[in-house]
């Protein structure tokens, strides 16, 4: 996945300049982003402060890292079970 070219912390700054008033027409324009960009945004990080945002990528990287657990252990599981149903 591309890597993004503001951090957590930029994208929470930028969308409070967007609830204290400034367009979004003009903000997108000076940052050099899409008004989508903006939205998706708005959407992921709206109402956070930059603790929760760190919070909510240390639980998405945990939760990445215990789903790929989990299919490790189910491939195992399964590779078992055909060893084991062969004989």
């Amino acid at each position: 996945m591309r890597k993004s070219l503001f951090t957590e912390a930029q994208v929470i700054g930028i969308l409070k300049r967007a609830e204290a008033g400034q367009p979004v027409t003009e903000l997108c324009r000076e940052l050099g982003i899409t008004q989508q960009t903006f939205y998706r945004w708005r959407r992921k990080y709206g109402g956070m402060e930059v603790s929760d945002a760190q919070e909510l990528n240390r639980l998405l990287d945990e939760n990445r890292r215990l789903k790929h657990l989990v299919a490790e252990l189910a491939l195992d599981n399964r590779i078992l079970k055909d060893v084991l149903g062969k004989k």
